[in-house]
């Protein structure tokens, strides 16, 4: 975890432009000297501009790193990453510590642990708001970044947080997915996106106690928006489907003995769901509609179309079953 600088060791790092003065010593520059992208390889020479002066308009991260430092090539890419999500509201400058040995050694000697590298420091209003040191995962990364912004009086937009988000669900970082979305309900705690997002990423975890707190907790103005509605049926057919799978053998046998048998079919499309086999799991059901469409009363087709709302009406798979759907339907 990023680790916090007491308010008296941050009085004493960060006197105001007279502590910088002693550091560099040259009198603080104005003016718009700062490089106009949010991320940029710092100089010994231009500390006082790109940092402190640049760190009274936004937030500034200083990274110190090394080219023979492997940890510092470790965070590098997630730290551009977030800071570049936050959409111009925050800066990086890099500093490589060989290159800029006075600087280092005269920000060593008022008490910045810059020994350990990569150490990273966040500036707010030309001084010193806190540091982590090592190599971070994203999510304290972001946690970082956004303690930093609040400090400010800003904060990562939500568009920005909500793409990380799926960014991370996507790839199976489920944890940060988590984090990301609980960031977005602590600034809009209606938005359905993300209360939608953190429901399927706790199922995706395996915590369907936790997913059915979160349904239960959300805002009733919107309970029924699609992405709510998708959320719960997904967390719906998570249930059946845990049964479902726990049969998979039985049900494979008993519709190799009867290929009618579409009870079997039924539970059988459900488990495949369950197991994330979602083109095997449409087949079955739409083996099911062509053979019989009234079965059941229209189960088959009823539990499809929960299908659809659980996968999204953007998924590939939900697309191509609908056509066939529509095909059987309207034949």
């Amino acid at each position: 975890m990023p680790s916090q600088m007491t308010m008296g060791r941050n009085e004493r790092l960060t006197s105001e432009a007279s502590f910088m003065d002693h550091i560099i010593g040259q009198s603080p520059q104005t003016g718009g000297n700062a490089a106009a992208d949010v991320i940029i390889d710092g100089t010994e020479a231009g500390f006082m501009a790109q940092v402190i002066e640049a760190s009274r308009k936004i937030p500034v991260l200083v990274d110190f790193w090394a080219t023979w430092c492997g940890p510092c090539k470790q965070l590098t890419p997630a730290l551009e990453k977030i800071v570049r999500a936050a959409g111009g509201r925050v800066m990086l400058v890099k500093i490589d510590v060989d290159q800029a040995q006075n600087l280092v050694g005269q920000l060593s000697r008022m008490g910045l642990p810059l020994q350990s590298i990569p150490t990273v420091v966040g500036f707010w209003q030309g001084q010193i708001a806190d540091l982590f040191q090592g190599a971070q995962p994203e999510s304290e990364i972001k946690r970082f970044v956004e303690a930093l912004l609040k400090l400010a009086g800003g904060a990562m937009p939500a568009a920005d947080l909500l793409a990380e988000a799926k960014t991370a669900y996507d790839a199976g970082d489920f944890a940060a997915a988590g984090d990301a979305y609980s960031s977005v309900l602590q600034e809009d705690g209606e938005s359905p996106e993300a209360w939608g997002g953190l429901i399927r990423t706790l199922l995706a975890m395996g915590d369907e106690e936790q997913a059915q707190d979160a349904l239960a907790q959300l805002p009733e103005k919107i309970a029924e928006h699609a992405e709510i509605s998708g959320a719960r049926a997904a967390l719906a057919l998570a249930i059946e489907g845990r049964a479902a799978t726990a049969q998979l053998a039985g049900l494979e046998a008993r519709l190799a003995a009867d290929p009618k048998d579409h009870q079997a079919r039924y539970d059988l499309a459900t488990a495949f769901n369950a197991m994330d086999r979602r083109e095997e799991a449409a087949d079955a059901l739409l083996a099911i509609i062509k053979a019989d469409r009234g079965w059941n009363d229209g189960a088959a087709r009823q539990q499809l179309l929960k299908f659809f709302e659980a996968w999204g009406m953007e998924d590939n798979t939900t697309m191509t079953a609908r056509r066939k759907l529509s095909t059987l339907l309207f034949s």
